[in-house]
This record gives structure tokens, sequence and C-alpha cells, in this order.
């Protein structure tokens, strides 16, 4: 989307197959094979950074985060949507009925843990946090919080709108890395 404005972009992603789909949907594009927490590029590279739903598949949290402020300018914007805590403490049971009712299964929050996940043949490793977790990993690499909202669903079918307000989804949060250093 970024490169259909006009605004230069690489991709990252460590699964080929995902790199290979961006590259036949924009083939002027530069996507790369890396893992955020190893991506090599000179420091104060860029002046935004995107994270989007990358945050809860990356096991060294704290190394993705320090390497994407690394590479911003100062200044710069890190921008992050992820899944929100309440909802990876609650997987992988998610929503059960209790006796005719809905209700979303949150458990174990505060313990940092992995959580395997398999849909159509594709098996993945979520990582619940608790939002603490993040939070304290951003400020720790010198990050500025500008913004964060759980932004409620709109339009589409109105049984899941109703069931994303009830238990939120993810949330967005918008980082600066600051222009001096602080004291």
């Amino acid at each position: 989307m970024m490169h259909g404005e006009g605004i230069a972009t690489i991709g990252i992603d460590p699964t080929v197959a995902l790199v290979q789909r961006a590259r036949s949907l924009d083939s002027n594009g530069d996507y790369r094979i890396a893992r955020a927490e190893s991506f090599d590029c000179e420091d104060a590279t860029f002046d935004l950074v995107v994270s989007y739903l990358t945050l809860v598949d990356i096991e060294d949290l704290d190394g993705a985060i320090r390497n994407m402020s690394r590479a911003l300018r100062p200044g710069g914007v890190l921008l992050v949507a992820n899944l929100t805590s309440f909802n990876t403490a609650g997987m992988p049971e998610g929503w059960r009925d209790c006796g005719g009712t809905l209700q979303f299964s949150i458990d174990r929050y505060l313990e940092e843990r992995v959580i395997c996940l398999e849909w159509s043949g594709i098996r993945i490793h979520n990582w619940h946090r608790p939002l603490e977790r993040y939070m304290q990993s951003f400020l720790k690499a010198g990050l500025l919080l500008r913004d964060f909202t759980e932004p409620a669903p709109i339009g589409g079918d109105p049984e899941k709108v109703a069931q994303y307000r009830r238990a939120p989804w993810f949330h967005i949060m918008e980082w600066q890395k600051p222009t001096t250093q602080e004291p």
C-alpha cells in the first residue's frame, strides 16, 4: 500500500512463501527474507518502521524492538499493530460455549508463553506476552509512546462486529525515536 502511495519501502519477512507472494503482487517492490531482530541496515536509515501483526510471532522480542529502534532516524516513527494480550491470553481456546453463553477464555495472562496454532495446513508459533512486557521493551529501546488505540470494528457482519467488541482483537501504537538523547 505504501509503495502505491509513492513511498519507497523495504518489506521483510522470514517466511519465504510470504515474500514470494508479496513479490508476485508488486514486482517493483523490494521484499527480502529477513527477521526483525537481525535485519541488517545502517543505523538511522528509516523515517518509518511498520510492524503489522508480527510481534506475536517473534521469539526475541527485545532484539527485534532494539533493531527496529536502531534502524529509525532521530524523530522517526515505529508504527505497531499487534494482537492484544487479552486475545493471546485466550489462545488456543478463544471463544467457548458456557451453558449457552459465549465467553472468551483468558488464562495465565501474566505468564509469557508460546502457543502453537495450526490452520489450513499452516503451523505457527504465537507468543503470548502481557502488555507490560511489550511496553517495557519499547521503553528500554529508548522510544517514546505517542499514541495508543484499540480500534473498534466497523462494518461487516453484525455478529462478528458484536463479538470483537466484547474482546478486543488488536491494538495500534505509535512510538517515536527521540530527536536528542535524553539525560
